[in-house]
This record gives C-alpha cells, sequence and structure tokens, in this order.
C-alpha cells in the first residue's frame, strides 16, 4: 500500500469548477493506475476516471465526459482531477486510489476492489 493525500475539495456553486489533487509520496507512483471515485451518503462509492501510469489511457464515468479530465504529473507524484460544468449530482466525497494492475478496458478500471490503496477522501459540494 501507499499513502496518497487528496486536497482540493470545497463548496462551489453549479457551472463552477474545482480541482483536485491527489499527491502520493515516494518513488513507486508513477509505477501505478491511478483512480479518483466518489461517494455519498445515499449511494456506494462509484467510480469517476482513471489513468495508466503512462497517461495515455483513460477512462471516465459517462456523467462526466466532457466536463472531468484526469491528469497526472509523474514527476511530482501528484494526480489532477480537473472538474468543470459542476452539477448537484456531483456532490460527495472524492477519493483518489492507486493499482498496481494496468487496466485495458472500462470493466476493470470502474472496479474498486482491483485498487489497494486510497486517500482520505475529500468533500465536494456542488449548491447554490
Amino acid at each position: 500500500q501507499v499513502q496518497l493525500v487528496e486536497s482540493g475539495g470545497g463548496l462551489v456553486q453549479p457551472g463552477g469548477s474545482l480541482r483536485l489533487s491527489c499527491v502520493v509520496p515516494g518513488s513507486a507512483f508513477s509505477s501505478y493506475t491511478m483512480g479518483w471515485f466518489r461517494q455519498t451518503p445515499v449511494k456506494e462509492r462509484e467510480f469517476v476516471a482513471s489513468i495508466s501510469w503512462s497517461g495515455d489511457r483513460l477512462y471516465y464515468t459517462d456523467s462526466v465526459k466532457g466536463r472531468f479530465s484526469i491528469s497526472r504529473d509523474n514527476a511530482k507524484n501528484t494526480l489532477i482531477l480537473q472538474m468543470n460544468s459542476l452539477k448537484d449530482e456531483d456532490t460527495g466525497v472524492y477519493y483518489c486510489a492507486a493499482s498496481s494492475t494496468s487496466f485495458t478496458w472500462y470493466g476493470a478500471a470502474r472496479n474498486r476492489n482491483l485498487y489497494g490503496s486510497w486517500g482520505q477522501g475529500t468533500q465536494v459540494t456542488v449548491s447554490s
């Protein structure tokens, strides 16, 4: 397991933007597939997006396509989720996660059981 530390959550109005960061201390970051998940009190933790270790394979859940963008900077051990055009239903606790598996299809990338390390979560609230 590796340590993951998220930041960047907060309160934003519908249509606004937020940028979440996840820092992974240590030199192993570049070898992990990274993902973002979110959870609300009434829904189980759901997949948002993932990125391969090299950054060339991206997966998104349908509800965020065209609005969210996942990226990584391996030199800075940092994972980013840029969230634009936010909606009320994007509200939740966002978690970054790390997997030692390289996913080659969406069904695997969205499976939270394949991620072995998780951050503590950061709250995102979209409300007017």
